[in-house]
Parts: structure tokens; C-alpha cells; sequence
């Protein structure tokens, strides 16, 4: 399972279903976590690139994690969708012009909410 730290800020849209994508880097960094995620390791990066970016629909997954932060007590989110290559959309934190690997969400389950912490919900706190 794959697990991305994000700002709270997308982890909120995403959750409340606002942003519909999350964006990632090109870089090798990225490029290894999501060819293991659909199990193409064996091939190299730059032939996962391009055939990435000739795919429409883009390659499909079950399953990532999006945690708000990167505390294990982090509120986080269990994503299904599809990756592929292209231009993100501005409004949802991508750079005009500039491509990403986007992981288009289809559909979503809370793993971790802040309501289960007691003080953000404002019980007396136990010591």
C-alpha cells in the first residue's frame, strides 16, 4: 500500500469531494512508488513515462492512502482511481503549463478522522 503525506488543505477537498485529482512530481522518486503500486518495477522509468502519457484513461489502482500530514495520527483517506500523465488543474495546486503524474480519485473511505480525538471534540481531555 502506498502511502502520500498531503497538506490539509487538499486532504480536506479531497475528502469532501471538491478535488478530484492529486498531483505528483515526474521524478524518479515517484516514479518507482507508483510502478511497484501496479506492479511494472521491471520496467524502466522513461518507457513508464511515455506509455503513461499515451494512455487516456490511465493505469488503474485500488489502493493509496492519502494522510493529512505525516504523523501516523495524521486523518487520512483510503483512494481508488486511475494514474496517468497530464496537465493538473490550477484551482486543485497544479503550475500552469507544467505536466504531473495524476492520480484521478474514483472513489474514497475514511481510514483516520479527527473525530476520534477526544480533545478536537472537546471531551475532557485523560491524562
Amino acid at each position: 500500500m502506498l502511502i502520500l503525506p498531503i497538506k490539509r488543505k487538499w486532504y480536506d477537498m479531497i475528502r469532501s469531494g471538491e478535488k478530484k485529482e492529486e498531483y505528483r512530481d515526474i521524478k524518479p522518486y515517484y516514479s518507482s512508488r507508483f510502478k511497484n503500486m501496479v506492479s511494472l518495477n521491471h520496467v524502466p522509468e522513461e518507457e513508464f513515462v511515455k506509455a503513461l502519457r499515451k494512455m487516456k484513461y490511465g493505469l488503474p489502482f485500488n489502493e493509496i492512502v492519502l494522510r493529512a500530514g505525516y504523523s501516523l495520527l495524521s486523518p487520512a483517506i483510503r483512494v481508488e482511481g486511475s494514474l496517468r500523465i497530464g496537465r493538473g488543474k490550477r484551482k486543485w495546486g497544479a503550475e500552469p503549463g507544467k505536466e504531473y503524474y495524476i492520480l484521478r480519485i474514483e472513489g474514497k473511505e475514511d481510514l483516520l478522522t479527527d473525530d476520534w480525538k477526544p480533545w478536537k471534540r472537546g471531551d475532557a481531555r485523560a491524562d
